[in-house]
């Protein structure tokens, strides 16, 4: 799958709900592995915050980034409209220090993506992929999550505000292709208690009856409502089914569908699409920022392993010892790889066993046994021989010379019981029989040795 960009840019003007601010956002095309970009127009030399994980400042009633004294807040509606847009790459001017609310939902934001349209990009779209399951629990606020693997970003929202008015909800979306009409309309939603509050705080400044649903669990006296329309400045309000609105929910969970949404814009901030599935217990920005993290930290490690080839023991080979043995000219004690278990057209991938009994351990540090580095060289160049040989007819008739090791490192002792996994990488066509490889050692996940290796396939006498 490749990366994505809009195919021009698109621009909305609308009001800050925290601050009450006018906000002018511009959304532009942007290269290739940017990723989601902010940039403050309003100030001098325009500074650019990326909405990652590391970057955000506070969850109080919203996600905010900063950098420094600069912040950017209410971002989670829009990163959850690019992510259920399947967009990767975009840079967004504000001249104000908030996105704008628009109508407390997503759909403003997925409706300007699909006018312009999207345009696919050359690079592979980088995903972090859920191998192992693991559930999180934010003890600060009660949230619960269960990640498990899945092919799909697949999402349940369970919500529970001890709330007559709600009651228990759910939300599902079992296929981010269905957020632009699941998900991406369900509205920001907040209790009549919370509201009275902010508002008596100065917060929420933008906030109306237009873009938040505010729900009702006690019973109101004509004189309550009169205080509300002189507090929220509207006149004429009523309360319909708990809901103090004019207009009806869009959906009959819109609360749990909104905190799926937050979820989704909150997880944005990985800077990776993600491949799992996530059940979250009455998630909330500061718990789904934490989550964040943590997936962004399985991500990293995911790609500092990712050049590690997995080694299954139950997997044939694809040459056993006697196979190499009839294509290599060595023999014990110096034949040091015991089977290959991958060949491509680049790499190839050998094991080689480490036993007390080697015979190198009788001389090399006896009391103390530790595998040589020049030998561990040595098993990677019989190693990248295999790749080399298996492009010749008779290959039992061809011999492989070392000419040259470079950059050599060793990073980790080898010792007895240690499974020694060798890969060989081509870092050029080979010419001449010239064979320019890079090799690496691991045992387990450890790097243990690296080095570029040279050498020369000649046919034998």
């Amino acid at each position: 799958m490749k990366q994505n960009t809009i195919k021009t840019s698109f621009n909305l003007k609308g009001t800050g709900l925290h601050t009450g601010q006018a906000v002018n956002m511009t959304v532009y095309p942007a290269p290739e592995n940017h990723g989601f970009k902010f940039k403050r127009i309003d100030i001098e030399d325009a500074p650019i915050i990326s909405a990652t994980v590391d970057n955000v400042v506070s969850t109080n009633r919203s996600t905010v980034i900063g950098k420094k004294d600069i912040t950017i807040s209410t971002i989670e509606h829009l990163l959850a409209a690019f992510v259920g847009s399947s967009i990767d790459n975009v840079l967004i001017e504000l001249d104000a220090s908030e996105v704008p609310i628009m109508d407390g939902s997503s759909v403003a934001f997925m409706n300007a993506i699909q006018k312009v349209g999207i345009e696919e990009q050359e690079a592979d779209r980088d995903f972090l992929e859920i191998e192992e399951g693991f559930s999180f629990i934010d003890e600060a606020t009660g949230t619960e999550y269960t990640v498990m693997p899945s092919e799909n970003y697949d999402i349940t929202t369970l919500i529970d505000f001890n709330s007559v008015t709600l009651g228990q909800q759910y939300a599902l979306l079992s296929n981010i292709n269905d957020f632009n009409t699941a998900i991406a309309p369900a509205r920001t939603f907040a209790f009549l208690h919370e509201v009275e509050q902010l508002l008596d705080n100065g917060l929420i400044k933008g906030g109306d009856l237009e873009n938040a649903v505010v729900i009702v669990d006690e019973v109101l006296s004509e004189s309550d409502l009169a205080r509300l329309e002189q507090k929220i400045g509207k006149q004429g309000i009523a309360i319909h089914k708990g809901i103090l609105n004019t207009t009806d929910l869009r959906f009959s969970n819109e609360p749990a569908r909104h905190k799926l949404l937050d979820v989704v814009g909150d997880l944005a901030l990985v800077g990776r699409f993600i491949k799992g599935r996530i059940i979250a217990s009455k998630p909330g920005h500061t718990s789904n920022v934490k989550l964040a993290k943590k997936l962004k930290a399985i991500y990293l490690k995911q790609r500092k392993l990712r050049g590690i080839p997995k080694y299954d023991p139950s997997k044939p080979p694809v040459y056993d010892a006697m196979e190499i043995a009839g294509m290599l000219p060595h023999r014990y004690p110096f034949l040091l790889v015991d089977k290959i278990i991958e060949v491509g057209e680049k790499y190839v991938v050998g094991i080689k066993n480490i036993t007390f009994n080697e015979n190198f351990f009788m001389g090399h540090f006896p009391n103390n046994p530790v595998m040589p580095g020049v030998l561990q060289m040595e098993a990677l160049a019989q190693t990248g021989g295999i790749l080399a040989l298996s492009q010749v007819e008779e290959a039992h008739r061809w011999d492989t010379y070392f000419l040259k090791m470079d950059n050599v490192k060793f990073k980790r002792k080898v010792v007895p019981g240690d499974t020694l996994i060798l890969k060989m990488e081509l870092l050029s066509p080979i010419r001449r029989g010239i064979v320019h490889m890079k090799g690496t050692t691991y045992v387990g996940n450890q790097l243990a040795s690296e080095g570029e290796l040279t050498a020369q396939i000649i046919k034998a006498r």
